[in-house]
């Protein structure tokens, strides 16, 4: 990854980490918690790609499994949220930029309820059954219902930012190489296309005109 996205990405889960830990979680809303980190990776997938996504959701997950009162084995939520960003980035727009909210919200929906079956899936692997008491069907909808409230607030805004570093070439480590790109597709544009015309047109008026001294000249041998 580049250097602006890995401190972009690191900056934004940061802080989402914090606001989940601190504020989100002290809410002891029914069934699940709103999911700021899962919202912050799935907004960076749908810029980066499906394999950015799966960096950030790798690092993001496992910033979670390390940070407390974490109370699952390490590693678990990384692996979780490695998947969805790999899968929420193959939903990437080709041109970097939406149409309309319809396709976050589906990759929102289903990513709650992915990330959730996952984790629990993971955790009766390890031997946690606390998702069979809670009650799997309620925590599907609940995190569905709070992930899909708060990603209109939270998913926009961290593509706007991804878009920005990405269109940022001081922040580009690669800007040499991306300034060659830039410019050589702009000379193969309109501009380039013009000058190389005006070029070709030269090349054809300088030809005539040794044609027409040639002429001239051998004009004047015959007299």
């Amino acid at each position: 990854m580049r250097v602006n996205r890995i401190l972009l990405s690191a900056a934004l889960v940061v802080v989402a980490l914090v606001i989940q830990v601190s504020v989100l979680a002290r809410l002891h809303l029914p069934g699940a918690v709103p999911d700021l980190l899962l919202l912050t990776v799935l907004g960076l997938a749908l810029v980066y790609g499906h394999t950015g996504g799966a960096l950030v959701g790798f690092g993001a997950g496992l910033l979670a499994d390390l940070a407390p009162p974490a109370d699952h084995a390490a590693g678990r939520y990384a692996l979780v949220l490695c998947v969805i960003g790999y899968l929420a980035g193959l939903a990437k727009p080709d041109n970097g930029r939406l149409k309309s909210a319809t396709g976050p919200m589906a990759v929102v929906v289903v990513a709650a309820i992915g990330s959730t079956l996952l984790y629990a899936g993971v955790g009766a692997l390890v031997g946690d059954t606390a998702a069979r008491h809670v009650g799997l069907g309620g925590l599907l909808f609940t995190a569905a219902l709070y992930d899909l409230l708060l990603a209109p607030f939270v998913v926009p805004g961290i593509m706007a930012l991804a878009r920005r570093a990405e269109n940022d070439p001081l922040a580009d480590t690669g800007s040499a190489g991306q300034a060659t790109d830039i410019s050589s597709g702009w000379l193969s544009g309109g501009t380039g296309l013009r000058i190389g015309a005006q070029k070709n047109g030269l090349r054809v008026k300088a030809a005539r005109a040794r044609v027409a001294r040639a002429g001239r000249i051998k004009g004047v041998k015959r007299l």
